[in-house]
């Protein structure tokens, strides 16, 4: 599935068609991320947004939040927001930004999870309120004070050096616009407020009529195996087929599953998530394979199986599937990873110098660094 189309099911599977409308009437400028499309970009800008920015809604969407960062944007207050986002949690700070044509402007952000019927995250709400400037003790004031003084003088010389200082002076203004740090003002947080609970208004009204109600609170029952959004963002950018299943959970359903995976068998993300890996199978896939599987699990241990398996319109294909144990931190098996690689006698040219067995040890690599990493943090932040 290309971008666009990614982009486009993001609010489709979710909400009305009329949402996006409803959306559109809103004054506030707001743009709503992500997380499950790889690279957590941007799905819908606000026509306020691309009033505030300069951008084109088709310049925007696709793309992520750094593109409208700068040299002089404070990286402590980009990672606050990051972190916000890997904690599922709000955030609100005071950022600098950057227009299309490169003007630096600073905004109150505030970063907002929203949250579907299940408990998982499904987007990322975030507003932009502009902050206004503060008044700057007569500085343009004293360098057209003193130009106009030294006209009266009679002295070009002395002219021209007032009027260079007059230039100095308003490039000082500008790096002071840029650098200086700004503060929202009481009435600025109100409209952050505002402008956040009309969004979610406009989303919970449109996402019930679909039947995947949305919320900015996570409503979920517990143990249902959800991913952090951190660890989703990072196993995103594997462009293998693979699925990640957790043995802790009835069954051992499967929690991830790549884009990749979606494309090779035809199945939908929502007709994959919480199934067991046996949707694959059919009426000639071997017994003697899937006991193999089963007794490798069972020992958490890897194994390499070619499988005869189905898709989702019962066409037949030849599976080469590499299953390993996931470990956590602390050395216990958190998943179980499994990697396809289609046996077809088709000419792949994107893979022909990898084979099978190292395309498939570097997802489970790939994979084995993203939860370790993941689960390292959650435990510092815990201490």
């Amino acid at each position: 599935m290309d971008l666009r189309a990614a982009i486009q099911r993001s609010f489709d599977d979710r909400y009305t068609r009329h949402a996006r409308n409803s959306l559109d009437e809103l004054p506030d400028s707001f743009t709503i991320t992500d997380p499950h499309i790889p690279g957590h970009p941007i799905v819908f800008a606000s026509p306020g947004f691309l009033k505030l920015t300069g951008y084109a809604r088709s310049e925007v969407l696709g793309q992520t939040a750094a593109v409208f960062q700068g040299p002089c944007t404070s990286r402590r207050s980009v990672m606050e927001i990051r972190e916000a986002v890997r904690e599922e949690r709000n955030t609100q700070v005071v950022l600098l930004n950057y227009r299309r044509d490169g003007t630096p402007f600073w905004m109150l952000f505030g970063v907002c999870p929203v949250f579907g019927d299940g408990g998982a995250v499904v987007h990322f709400v975030a507003v932009q309120v502009p902050l206004h400037k503060k008044e700057r003790s007569g500085v343009r004031d004293f360098g057209f004070g003193c130009c106009r003084k030294e006209v009266c003088s009679d002295s070009l010389s002395e002219l021209g050096r007032v009027c260079s200082l007059e230039q100095v002076l308003e490039r000082d203004v500008i790096e002071l616009d840029r650098e200086e740090p700004s503060e929202a003002s009481d009435e600025e947080k109100r409209s952050a407020a505002t402008a956040m609970d009309n969004i979610f208004s406009v989303l919970t009204h449109y996402s019930e009529a679909t039947g995947r109600l949305v919320c900015r609170k996570r409503c979920s029952i517990p143990d249902v195996g959800l991913l952090s959004t951190s660890l989703i963002i990072s196993l995103g950018r594997i462009k293998q087929s693979f699925v990640l299943t957790n043995p802790h959970l009835p069954d051992m359903p499967i929690v991830y599953v790549s884009d990749a995976f979606l494309k090779l068998t035809g199945y939908a993300r929502n007709e994959v998530l919480g199934r067991n890996c046996r949707i694959l199978g059919g009426t000639d896939t071997d017994t003697s394979t899937l006991y193999l599987i089963k007794e490798s699990i069972k020992a958490e241990k890897p194994c390499t199986v070619r499988i005869l398996n189905y898709r989702k319109d019962k066409s037949s294909f030849w599976n080469f599937l590499h299953i390993s144990p996931v470990l956590d931190a602390s050395g216990k098996v958190a998943y179980f990873v499994g990697v396809q690689v289609e046996d077809s006698n088709k000419n792949d040219d994107s893979h022909q110098c990898l084979s099978p067995e190292k395309r498939q040890f570097s997802v489970v690599g790939a994979v084995k660094v993203a939860v370790r990493s993941l689960s390292m943090t959650a435990g510092s932040s815990k201490s």
